[in-house]
């Protein structure tokens, strides 16, 4: 009987063992690799468009390694995506590339070798007890550590297969139809219901010439054929047909070609030259697998309207990895992405892609610049890390990432000025916002010491986590330090507000939005500058406006944080809704109500240079779920969390809140609230000075006129 459960064990052991069979790779390579094909994607009027950052390459040469010991000799099946060699023992290499070798039986460490230049270096091994997994250590032939993989959570890209190559990873896509198609002449143009990306197929295809495609996120953009952002041409023979935006030749087999480049449009113009026709056209729209986890609906229809478009933009612009915007640079930007990964916690929870961008935005060692050269958006990429650890709860990811948030932050401190203060140095870029007006980036400004104060209060946090004592007791005695500095440098009792930037020692009499509001998200100020700062600034329309949903993200919340939810829903109402009375099916990069049509489409000095899909725009998904729904937790991975829900002006609400356990439910009407979190933690209703315990798995219904259970 003992040995049958020992059989038993050991089955179940060994199955559980193989179920983890997955292709694996050093840490992150498969992400930068990734975020490079994505970075360069960009094309404007058929040219290619490169991002202007220094792109890392994944390591080209690794070693796979692993002691086992085998009761019995073991056949191992072998696949990798490069060059490889394999070792036992010390015994020399086994000839040649055999896809399969056999280890003896006994205690053996298999060294696998994998080179390979173009693509991440991949491993995926099959045996009886051994398979390829996380418990293998990769070197890059310098520090040894874990293998890395995507999960089942990973978009589909479980990789658990031979034939599943990491490097052929994709989005899925389906057919779109347009919703209206007219022809003029050698012309047809299409209009799709609303904004997408992917792969335009011509249909129907007869005759030889060119056909050139003119793309619009307006039907102003598409028909503009000298200056339509994005376009292609294809030249078909009778013989063959060449993609001429990527040198692409392929054999004529059919009446129906599928375009090579993926491309953003809700419009498109279809010219054909010489005796070419085409029928018909059709996009192949190409979009992650992921569910809506998040849910928000309320008896104002707009707001409904302006979650449901927010989270199909946020839904467009997550990929491979998380982009800023679909049409013009399809490339990932640190401050872009903080925003995404916090509206994603509240819509889909695809908590792997906020990993992937991570790593993507990083890159290797050495540093020799700042995050897509933008000195906030360094300190941008460290803040996300520890929003990642208090959404999920990760620890491994952190304890991956945390060596690399070391050299980055070295590299930050080796440009600080002698009050240890950042300034802006030569190759940086001091973004922070674009503004409608000018205004001063030299200097200290107050703005980059707070977010900067706040990455080193990341790191301890991070250090901690790791156990590394000595690095956490030396980020935080950095962090008090500055943290003393701050408001004795910056902050002007006379006007009750942070001002905007020191210049040569000097204070000039400016005010911005930005140090302001970020002092009172990071809660460095008291409560009687609080109040000032809400009075004096953020609702002081004499300072200088904030137009760009990337900031207005930030000046909601906090107008959120000083209790002003009713203010921040006619916001809302305004500025979203006046996008979706302009007809927008996606939210915009920026959005002014005083730009008419068609001076709206222009940015960059291009009369369609804005983005009409952008992934900032999105930001009412995070306020509705943090702020009116009211969730977030208060411990790592929603181990706790609480509920502060605020209906504003509406009669009822009701949603759901993703977490790594299950969803939060939440109903709210003018006379009770309902919450639902079964499969989690516990948590907390807190309603005004009034706090209810939610048990794990519990439903509770709180009356609002008595706060008692029933």
């Amino acid at each position: 009987m003992k040995n049958k459960i020992f059989l038993l064990i050991a089955v179940v052991a060994m199955t559980m063992q193989v179920a983890a069979q997955s292709w694996i790779w050093y840490p992150g390579d498969l992400d930068i690799w990734m975020g490079n094909k994505i970075n360069n994607l960009r094309t404007e009027r058929g040219s290619f468009y490169p991002a202007f950052w220094r792109a890392d390459s994944h390591e080209q040469t690794v070693e796979y390694v692993k002691t086992v010991e085998l009761a019995e000799a073991e056949d191992m099946e072998i696949k990798a995506e490069g060059q490889y060699g394999i070792k036992i023992d010390n015994h020399g290499y086994v000839f040649g590339m055999p896809e399969r070798f056999t280890v003896p039986k006994g205690k053996h460490t298999l060294h696998i070798a994998v080179h390979n230049k173009e693509k991440v270096p991949v491993l995926w091994l099959r045996g009886k007890t051994v398979v390829s997994d996380t418990t293998w250590t990769v070197t890059n032939y310098a520090v040894p550590v874990k293998a890395d993989t995507w999960t089942e959570a990973d978009g589909n890209a479980t990789f658990a297969t031979s034939q599943q190559l990491p490097s052929a990873y994709h989005l899925s896509v389906t057919p779109v139809e347009p919703i209206r198609e007219s022809k003029e002449g050698k012309e047809l143009f299409a209009e799709w219901q609303r904004e997408g990306i992917g792969y335009l197929q011509l249909n129907g295809v007869k005759g030889n010439g060119h056909v050139c495609i003119y793309y619009g996120e307006s039907p102003d953009e598409a028909r503009d054929k000298k200056y339509s952002y994005l376009r292609d041409e294809v030249a078909f023979t009778t013989d063959s047909i060449t993609d001429l935006s990527t040198l692409t030749i392929s054999r004529r087999t059919g009446n129906n070609y599928q375009l090579a480049c993926s491309r953003a449009m809700r419009y498109a113009l279809v010219e054909c030259k010489g005796n070419v026709s085409v029928e018909s056209i059709t996009l192949q729209s190409e979009m992650k697998d992921v569910a809506w986890r998040g849910s928000f609906e309320c008896s104002d229809t707009l707001l409904n309207r302006i979650w449901q478009v927010g989270a199909y933009t946020l839904h467009l612009t997550d990929r491979e990895v998380m982009i800023e915007g679909i049409k013009r640079d399809r490339w990932i930007w640190s401050g872009d992405a903080i925003q995404s990964y916090l509206m994603n916690y509240y819509a889909f929870f695809d908590t792997p892609v906020v990993k992937r961008t991570i790593w993507a935005l990083r890159g290797k060692d050495p540093v020799q610049q700042h995050i897509n050269t933008i000195l906030d958006y360094t300190f941008f990429w460290f803040n996300s890390i520890y929003d990642y650890y208090l959404y999920t709860g990760d620890k491994d990811f952190v304890r991956q990432i945390y060596p690399r948030m070391v050299s980055l932050m070295e590299y930050v401190q080796g440009r600080l000025n002698s009050r240890g203060m950042v300034e802006g140095r030569h190759g940086d870029w001091v973004f922070v916002d674009w503004s409608p007006r000018n205004m001063s980036k030299d200097g200290e400004l107050a703005f980059e010491q707070l977010v900067y104060l706040r990455s080193l209060q990341t790191m301890q946090q991070c250090a901690e986590l790791v156990e590394n004592t000595g690095d956490a007791a030396r980020y935080e005695r950095q962090a008090k330090q500055l943290s003393k500095l701050i408001i004795p440098t910056f902050w002007n009792a006379g006007k009750g507000a942070m001002m905007h930037h020191t210049k040569g020692g000097q204070l000039p009499d400016e005010v911005t939005r930005y140090a302001n509001i970020f002092a009172v998200l990071y809660n460095m100020l008291d409560e009687s500058q609080r109040q000032s700062v809400l009075t004096n600034v953020l609702q002081n329309d004499s300072v200088m406006e904030i137009t760009t949903p990337y900031m207005r993200f930030y000046e909601l919340e906090a107008l959120c944080a000083l209790g002003q939810q009713k203010q921040v829903m006619d916001e809302m109402r305004s500025y979203w809704g006046g996008m979706l009375a302009q007809g927008a099916t996606t939210f915009w990069e920026t959005y002014d109500p005083k730009e008419g049509y068609p001076e709206r489409l222009a940015m960059y000095g291009n009369r369609y240079g804005k983005s009409l899909c952008h992934a900032w725009g999105a930001s009412p998904i995070y306020l509705l779920g943090k702020y009116y729904l009211g969730v977030c937790p208060t411990k790592p991975g929603y181990a706790e969390w609480e509920c502060r829900p605020c209906l504003g002006d509406l009669k009822w609400m009701k949603g759901d809140v993703p977490t790594p356990h299950g969803n939060i439910h939440i109903e709210m009407t003018r006379k009770q609230i309902t919450i639902d979190s079964k499969g989690c933690g516990p948590g907390k209703l807190i309603i005004g000075q009034k706090e209810v315990m939610v048990n794990p798995d519990q439903r509770i219904v709180v009356s609002l006129r008595s706060l008692h259970l029933r």
